[in-house]
């Protein structure tokens, strides 16, 4: 007992220190403050009223009213039932947000590299590396928390891998069991899909190593156990799986219905994304450099850059006084890359890549070529239109690819992959079984290729770049000449301070493993002298773009809306409607109102289209069938008010005819013209035209609107055919007439209808989603086989102790 507790100590230790560290770096949490992430306050907005609807009920709402007329709640944090995964995933993240997430980067890797025979002290090191990689800090400033969340969980599904490939089958089928349903609960299916990428790549490595070494029986049981722990992953996860499957296929990320654009233009026909929204984030090739000097292309899309800047002079030049400069000089454009927006770079370390190049010379072996492959592959599609062969060959042929924008993300591969050779490299160099002399050799190399590369770039960076940014015309016309030159001069000297910088720290590590090969330092010396430069390296980077300055009370975190008087006097309105805000995008409106806009990432095709046809340009027609009573708009005192609507077509109408075309195009371009009140269109198979009778004195009224039900009562002396402003989606929303299924289609491109009989009726509408059933009974069967499976394992292992 006194052994094991003296063996688990180490790990304790720096178990706890990356708590501290965690918590360290993310200090105002301890104040009770909270970060503010812009992506988290759309989120807020977006998710209020299913939040609400749970805490008045008790009960979760599987479907919102609150943006782009309605939508189901899969992708805005819905929890299901026996999700029990999902508890052990907030066991471990028992630290304040964002220091659980930080937390979460460092311990993974860490495990990782102990999985990878790694002594404790160097894991801890290459959980450091990782960890304050700097997009993965940046991330957690912005509030892409779901990609943090993927990413933290990556190594663990890793070291499942490894475990079962060195036949170690059971551990490794539990741990990559438990690790892929942790990744799959973090719900950034990207990062995953990204994830599986790398895992290919390993898996061909052990494929052409088993091969070798006559050992394909061995690779293909691993591969077939590894098989069912993904398996059982998904079961865990069953739920959220298939409600997202069901959603993505009437998403924006699936084939659309029509084939012209809004302007009239034909339509790229594709099964997900187009080309040009999937490549809009592309890396640039010189981008390539940012992971070794973290200002190479003037960092973020807008820095400050002092009042020791040609920018500040200039404003100065302007009558500004100091303090305006200084206001001024905070949002100067340093980015001179290819992308549209950068919220900083994704610097992986000038420390980590010197201990990269060195690993490339030191390590043989699988080990370096999985991870030399994982980096290389990632960074090349990372540029997306900027190697177009590559991407477009992805994209029409890779499955599921097309359904992910923003191909630079998928560096976060190499982020992972550099850190873990990185300390390898330094594993080699620690063992007394290489020859001096290699050691030496590979320092040389390593040295000149890195320092000689920032060496050259310091001396002639005039002549290899000229600084100027995609934009600098538009902002050398609105702003002049004298602008645009300031701001080149301080590109430049951004440009040339990292550059020193990361000279200066390639020397520093230069030296310190010279000094050790000499013998003037010990092991733990050099550890401890790396671990320094790394933090100061990478933190001092990180804390350019995320510091205590973002965060703020809890108060504004969690109420990031105030309510102003438009909605005050809406919120009064004790009927059922939509808002159309004209004054804010994104999710404000949401947050108050059953809104007509919204924030998300994956909208409902059909709405999201109409949006695109319609609603952009402010057609009356569409807005009154969506029964948009408010529009929220601006004077031009900039006075915020509601404008009545007062020929929105209400809640639900009888029409007089129903016009049925084969044409989806069509359809969606009569909206322009058509009178909804009157008229309905359809492109839905199984129905024709035709006129039905009106009684003037008909009506439906609603009764009950919640988000997941809605009760009507109607009333007509004939038989009708009645048009509901809700947003149809048939995977859930169950429609009654008396308490009997009754079927409703679609109309108007977006719309539920359905016929009424004649006379008083009670008509309802409740979202009963059968996924949602579905999937928590094949939840809670899987759960109950990973609890057997578990003790099973724990027995084994016992077992075979005691024997």
């Amino acid at each position: 007992m006194q052994f094991s507790i003296k063996k688990c100590l180490p790990h304790i230790l720096v178990l706890v220190g990356f708590i501290c560290i965690s918590l360290a770096y993310f200090s105002p949490v301890l104040k009770g403050k909270e970060i503010y992430q812009s992506d988290i306050k759309q989120y807020i907005g977006m998710s209020k009223q299913q939040k609400d609807f749970k805490a008045d009920t008790g009960d979760e709402t599987y479907w919102t009213n609150s943006a782009f007329g309605g939508m189901p709640t899969y992708q805005l944090g819905a929890k299901y039932p026996h999700n029990y995964i999902k508890q052990l995933d907030l066991t471990l993240r028992f630290l304040p947000r964002p220091a659980d997430y930080l937390f979460l980067y460092f311990i993974g890797f860490y495990i990782l590299l102990l999985t990878l025979k790694v002594d404790f002290k160097l894991a801890a090191l290459g959980a450091l590396a990782f960890g304050f990689s700097t997009y993965l800090i940046i991330i957690l400033g912005v509030g892409h928390n779901s990609k943090a969340h993927a990413i933290a969980y990556m190594p663990l599904v890793l070291s499942g891998i490894i475990l079962t490939f060195r036949k170690q089958y059971i551990a490794g089928f539990l741990l990559t069991a438990v690790a892929m349903a942790l990744e799959l609960v973090a719900n950034h299916f990207q990062m995953t899909f990204y994830l599986m990428f790398l895992v290919l790549v390993i898996g061909i490595s052990y494929l052409v190593d088993a091969y070798k070494k006559k050992m394909l029986p061995h690779y293909f049981k691993s591969v077939g156990i590894l098989v069912a722990a993904v398996i059982l992953a998904i079961g865990l996860n069953a739920t959220n799986i298939l409600a997202t499957q069901e959603y993505a296929a009437e998403s924006t990320r699936s084939q659309s219905d029509l084939t012209i654009n809004p302007d009239g233009s034909p339509k790229e026909v594709t099964t997900g994304l187009d080309k040009a929204y999937i490549t809009e984030y592309s890396y640039g090739l010189l981008e390539t450099f940012n992971l070794y000097i973290p200002r190479f292309l003037g960092g973020g899309s807008y820095e400050d850059v002092g009042k020791d800047s040609a920018t500040y002079d200039f404003y100065l030049t302007l009558g500004a006084t100091p303090l305006q400069a200084m206001q001024e000089v905070k949002q100067t454009p340093t980015y001179w890359g290819d992308q549209t927006i950068v919220e900083a770079p994704a610097y992986v370390g000038a420390v980590v890549i010197f201990l990269f190049v060195l690993a490339l010379f030191l390590v043989k072996g699988r080990l370096k070529w999985w991870l030399v492959g994982g980096t290389v592959l990632s960074l090349l599609l990372s540029y997306g239109k900027n190697l177009r062969f590559l991407t477009d060959f992805f994209i029409d042929f890779v499955p599921m690819y097309n359904k992910f924008r923003a191909v630079s993300s998928i560096q976060v591969i190499l982020e992972l992959c550099i850190p873990i050779l990185a300390i390898f490299g330094l594993v080699r160099l620690f063992n007394p079984l290489e020859k001096q002399e290699e050691k030496l050799n590979a320092l040389k190399y390593t040295a000149m290729i890195t320092a000689g590369l920032a060496v050259v770039f310091l001396l002639f960076k005039s002549s290899l770049f000229n600084f100027v940014g995609a934009n600098d015309g538009v902002y050398r016309q609105n702003y002049g000449p004298q602008f645009i030159d300031a701001v080149i001069k301080d590109r430049k000297a951004f440009f040339t301070q990292d550059t020193l910088r990361t000279l200066i720290l390639v020397l520093l590590s230069a030296g310190t493993i010279f000094m050790f090969i000499k013998e003037k330092l010990s092991e733990k010396i050099v550890i401890f002298i790396f671990a320094g430069l790394i933090v100061f390296d990478l933190v001092g980077v990180d804390r350019r773009y995320v510091n205590n300055d973002n965060f703020v009370s809890s108060v504004q975190v969690n109420k990031p809306y105030q309510a102003n008087a438009a909605d005050l006097a809406i919120l009064k309105d004790p009927e059922h409607f939509r808002v159309l805000d004209l004054t804010s995008g994104g999710a404000r409106a949401s947050y108050f109102h059953n809104s007509i806009s919204g924030y998300h990432a994956a909208k409902l095709k059909r709405f999201n289209e109409l949006y695109d046809f319609h609603i952009s340009q402010n057609n009356i027609n569409v807005l009154n069938m969506l029964n948009a009573k408010y529009i929220i708009a601006q004077d031009d005192d900039d006075n915020i008010f509601p404008y009545t609507n007062t020929d929105a077509n209400g809640n639900a109408w009888f029409i007089r005819s129903l016009e049925q075309v084969n044409d989806p195009n069509f359809e969606i371009l009569k909206l322009d013209s058509l009178n909804t009140k009157q008229i309905a269109i359809t492109s839905m198979k199984g129905l024709e035209s035709k006129t039905f009778p009106i009684d003037s004195s008909a009506k439906i009224q609603v009764e009950i609107y919640k988000p997941n039900y809605i009760k009507y009562q109607s009333e007509s002396a004939v038989d009708g055919f009645a048009v509901f402003s809700e947003i149809y989606y048939n995977h859930g929303w169950n429609a009654y007439i008396d308490g009997e299924l009754m079927p409703y289609t679609r109309v108007n491109y977006v719309l539920r209808a359905m016929n009424i009989p004649a006379g008083k009726h009670t008509i309802e509408f409740k979202f009963e989603p059968e996924v949602i059933q579905t999937g928590s009974t094949i939840a809670l069967a899987s759960s109950v086989v990973f609890a057997l499976l578990c003790l099973g394992g724990l027995f084994y292992g016992f077992k075979r102790k005691t024997d």
